[in-house]
């Protein structure tokens, strides 16, 4: 059974689009008083309330700290784009800047929340091509790595002594589309079933995944949980090769790739068409990592969908 919210208030900043609606459908589920904070309204209506805030300066919106049970820091701009400098600043800036403000308004509320859950990236450990990586390995090089560090170094300095911090370092998230829209796996989806699901360059660049409903049930359990404290992998515990995973997303997916047509798309293809076509950064399909939740584990946290094969199953059947 779903650990229990009743009545209690949960502030989710950065709340409004697809994993911000999911995990606001899953805590009004359990009973929570939803706020979330957003620049804009959720697409989607529900048993929340929505305050704005530009994710950079205190405001009225602060009081809705006051209070709280906890808060979970979505902010961040989509790191599916084209990787030019101002995007790039983009990405660091907005999740510097918002994590700092947030911490500011806790110092400036009677009551702060007692737990903050915090999303941060698995894409801290680079493109390591066949090492597993789990919280003790070292982090990686470039941009996403940066990033990462700076995001937590800005989690560290904004949470309060007296609050329980949890640091997810989050993998590719897939679940069934919303209104909130579909994530990433729309479009990994979309190719499968017009026949080009197969392998990106090598095809064994590391695929690191959870499913939704996870990611929700391991948020909780940071709201709740005295015992979890500090930074954990927030990812499904069986990583797949590129290629692997893509064969699974075919039999699910439909259309041309569920007839076990899957065309490969050469690296020279990736570099060209990504960003002329999908606008976006081919290394995000070029390169992966292989990441284990072994705190999790060691805590004997139940996944609801360990395996590829079950979570993709639900995804479509719905």
């Amino acid at each position: 059974m779903h650990s229990r919210l009743d009545g209690a208030r949960v502030v989710i900043a950065g709340g409004s689009g697809y994993l911000g609606l999911a995990l606001a459908r899953s805590l009004a589920e359990r009973g929570a008083k939803v706020v979330m904070l957003s620049r804009t309204p959720p697409k989607a209506a529900g048993p929340w309330r929505h305050a704005a805030w530009d994710a950079r300066t205190l405001g009225a919106w602060s009081q809705e700290l006051d209070g709280a049970q906890a808060i979970v820091n979505l902010v961040g701009r989509t790191v599916n784009c084209i990787k030019t400098p101002d995007h790039c600043d983009e990405i660091l800036r907005s999740r510097v800047e918002a994590t700092l403000v947030l911490g500011e308004a806790c110092r400036r509320v009677a009551q702060p929340p007692h737990a903050w859950v915090q999303m941060s990236t698995a894409h801290i450990y680079g493109d390591p091509p066949e090492i597993r990586c789990d919280e003790g390995s070292p982090t990686g090089f470039g941009l996403a790595p940066t990033v990462g560090r700076a995001w937590e170094e800005a989690f560290a300095k904004a949470s309060l002594p007296t609050q329980r911090g949890v640091v997810l370092r989050t993998s590719f998230v897939i679940g069934p589309p919303h209104a909130g829209g579909a994530g990433a796996l729309g479009t990994l989806s979309m190719l499968a079933r017009m026949g080009m699901g197969g392998k990106v360059g090598s095809g064994r660049q590391g695929m690191s995944w959870l499913h939704i409903d996870d990611l929700c049930e391991i948020v909780v359990q940071g709201m709740l949980r005295d015992t979890m404290n500090g930074v954990y992998i927030a990812s499904a515990p069986e990583p797949l090769e590129q290629r692997e995973f893509m064969r699974v997303l075919r039999k699910h997916a439909g259309g041309l790739g569920a007839l076990g047509i899957g065309l490969p798309a050469f690296s020279w293809m990736v570099r060209l068409g990504a960003p002329l076509v999908l606008k976006t950064d081919p290394e995000l399909a070029l390169y992966g990592r292989f990441v284990v939740p072994q705190r999790l584990l060691k805590d004997g946290f139940a996944f609801r969908y360990p395996h590829l094969d079950a979570a993709l199953a639900h995804i479509f059947r719905g």
